[in-house]
């Protein structure tokens, strides 16, 4: 036996007996343990449907502020009746051998080390979306992951989201036509941040208990202001509106047209300051973006006319355009409006095939809605796609949205960000952005 296939039955026999030990669990004794990696809004959303997961436990928790750590590990602790251990730096987490996974819940610009460091470590990992805020920081997360045997779930629930799943299947199996060749996608109410959150302010000391060097991490070194904690709106953190939602509604589009392997052909991205100040460190506010794929087009852009119905946002998500019909869908439902039959006017040829019978318009609500509540009969998209990471990780088997599905949701926005800062189309070459 070589070296090489030496190294390849060392690694078979170690993932073996991990698929073993781990499959074997179904005691109280034998629980998934978890560190849970930012400790914010989502980290938290996260955490507390996991907990309803009698078969996993948080052990630790970690965060760079530390009056949000302390009551999050407080939190946990008390709900799962056992202690939960604060850390500062996430590595010492990763030190731990009593821990499984972790959940990644940070700023998007940390979750690239972090994955990295995490899979080196031999633990499995929950990555809240988008996977990245940078595509060669995105690239490196997934030549990482293939090289690993680790299960890693990007945060993209409404893979797990009922009425998501049976619209895909009215879909798939040809409802609204067998030629679809438009996608088209807005986020809800459009997408605006309030001005008054976006006011740039003076450099300042940070506050006692945060720790500003680590929150920057690998992002350049800026001084301290407090706008700059509303992170999701900076390029050295985030993607604004266009990565954060824009990754939900290009992730549908994927799912749907089945290309989860697939990536534009190109990208053209228009965006503006219209409510915020104009800042070249900071996403504009208001945009337009076009993919051309190989068989259809898409188009996102956060101009979205308000729902006169029973929701006002009803209106917004993916609208796929088909040859006998339109299909909406978004979190509070979905909807297929027919075209109606063209009229007679004109001699038809013999040879022309009749036209397919026209569909019947559809309609479903989610009565729980956007809001994802655990205790309705609809129950919480995110409660089951953590369902789906754990059983991944008992069974070493694909979860529902593994890192390559992610890396080929999130990269469409990325582009986008690349045309905007470029002012040009863009052009993927498989590796790198180039502009044409």
């Amino acid at each position: 036996m070589n070296r090489r296939e030496f190294l390849q039955a060392t690694v078979a026999a170690a993932v073996a007996a991990r698929s073993s030990s781990l499959g074997a669990a179904q005691g109280a004794n034998d629980r998934i343990r978890v560190g849970v990696i930012g400790c914010g809004n989502r980290g938290n959303q996260v955490a507390t449907d996991w907990m309803k997961h009698k078969d996993s436990v948080f052990t630790a928790a970690c965060d760079v502020a530390a009056d949000r750590l302390e009551k999050t590990a407080a939190r946990l602790g008390a709900t799962q009746s056992n202690k939960v251990d604060e850390y500062e730096d996430y590595r010492r987490i990763l030190d731990r051998k009593d821990v499984d996974a972790v959940l990644i819940a940070t700023p998007d610009h940390w979750h690239s080390p972090m994955l990295i460091d995490a899979v080196a470590a031999g633990k499995d990992v929950y990555l809240e979306k988008p996977i990245s805020n940078g595509i060669e920081a995105a690239i490196r997360m997934l030549d990482a992951w293939r090289n690993s045997d680790r299960i890693v779930q990007v945060g993209l629930q409404q893979r797990s989201w009922h009425h998501f799943q049976e619209a895909a299947k009215l879909f798939q199996e040809g409802y609204i036509g067998r030629s679809v060749n438009h996608c088209q996608m807005c986020p809800p109410g459009g997408g605006f941040v309030a001005p008054a959150q976006q006011q740039l302010q003076t450099p300042q000391p940070p506050p006692p208990g945060f720790n500003w060097e680590m929150f920057q991490g690998p992002a350049k070194r800026k001084p301290f202001v407090p706008a700059r904690r509303n992170w999701r709106g900076w390029y050295d953190y985030g993607g604004g509106n266009l990565v954060d939602w824009g990754v939900h509604l290009t992730d549908v589009m994927n799912w749907y047209m089945r290309t989860d392997t697939q990536a534009p052909l190109l990208t053209s991205a228009s965006a503006q300051y219209v409510r915020i100040p104009r800042d070249p460190e900071r996403v504009p506010d208001t945009y337009s973006v076009t993919w051309q794929y190989e068989n259809f087009v898409a188009t996102l852009s956060n101009a979205v006319v308000p729902g006169q119905e029973d929701d006002p946002r009803a209106l917004y998500g993916n609208y796929f355009f088909g040859d006998r019909g339109v299909l909406l869908v978004n979190r509070i439902g979905y909807e297929v409006k027919p075209y109606r039959p063209a009229r007679g006017g004109g001699a038809i040829s013999p040879s022309t095939p009749p036209p397919p019978p026209p569909i019947e318009a559809k309609k479903f609500r989610d009565p729980s809605g956007m809001s994802e509540v655990a205790d309705s009969s609809f129950g919480s998209a995110t409660h089951r796609h953590v369902r789906n990471f754990l059983d991944s990780v008992r069974s070493r088997q694909k979860p529902i949205c593994d890192l390559e599905i992610g890396f080929n949701s999130t990269l469409p926005c990325l582009l986008a960000i690349v045309s905007v800062k470029e002012g040009r189309t863009v052009r993927w070459n498989g590796r790198t952005a180039q502009t044409t």
